[in-house]
């Protein structure tokens, strides 16, 4: 998601460790005015390309990639605040001392990725409804953390053989590897009942249909 991410968000502004903090909800009476779109998924589900549509086709829904901290260095054109915000691994180490992080990731030593509470609150204060690709863990403590302001999708493969299949066709992983996506997909399955809903992904103009209406009603 990372590349998908780095053009939306810069499109907007120009127009694995797991860690998740469990909080109580934000109070109802909250300023902000966006909300939380929270989307979760097996690897091969087709989330990334259901969140995808929706950005390009659906610029009436506001929406907007929370926009991440990160320990390494900018890429290219990479703007400080657009496309992430860039830390020190002290300074990431310190936020997350002082519990400013709702979930944040250490890819190996000292190269970490995290969601700030305070850019989220910035964001939606700007209007975006904002969007959080994650694991089922972290959506589910991002979804605890906000309460009725976030609406949570779990994109269900219609079965761990279609996965299988779907997997085996990319091309992209060993067969090692699928193996290993699927027994983590197993797993991931079973926290599908903790989301507000539950897409399955059986046909892909039908599942993106019903994740627009969703969205649409919830907004």
């Amino acid at each position: 998601m990372e590349s998908i991410k780095n053009k939306t968000n810069t499109q907007l502004n120009n127009m694995s460790k797991q860690h998740s903090t469990p909080q109580t909800e934000v109070s109802k009476d909250a300023k902000s005015t966006g909300k939380l779109l929270i989307f979760s998924a097996p690897s091969g589900a087709g989330k990334s390309t259901i969140v995808q549509w929706l950005m390009q086709e659906h610029p009436e829904l506001r929406l907007a990639f929370s926009i991440s901290c990160t320990t390494r260095a900018p890429r290219g054109t990479e703007q400080n605040g657009v496309e992430y915000i860039f830390l020190s691994p002290e300074q990431f180490k310190e936020r997350i001392k002082n519990d400013d992080f709702l979930e944040y990731e250490e890819v190996y030593k000292d190269r970490f990725y995290g969601t700030l509470k305070e850019q989220v609150e910035h964001q939606s204060a700007a209007g975006q409804n904002v969007v959080f690709d994650v694991d089922v863990k972290g959506g589910c403590n991002i979804k605890r953390f906000y309460g009725e302001r976030a609406l949570s999708f779990f994109i269900q493969p219609p079965s761990l053989d279609e996965l299988r299949r779907r997997l085996i066709g990319r091309q992209t992983d060993s067969a090692e590897a699928i193996e290993s996506r699927l027994a983590k997909a197993s797993y991931e399955l079973t926290f599908a009942d903790k989301f507000d809903k539950v897409i399955v992904n059986d046909d892909l103009d039908k599942a993106k249909q019903e994740v627009y209406e969703t969205i649409k009603a919830f907004l």
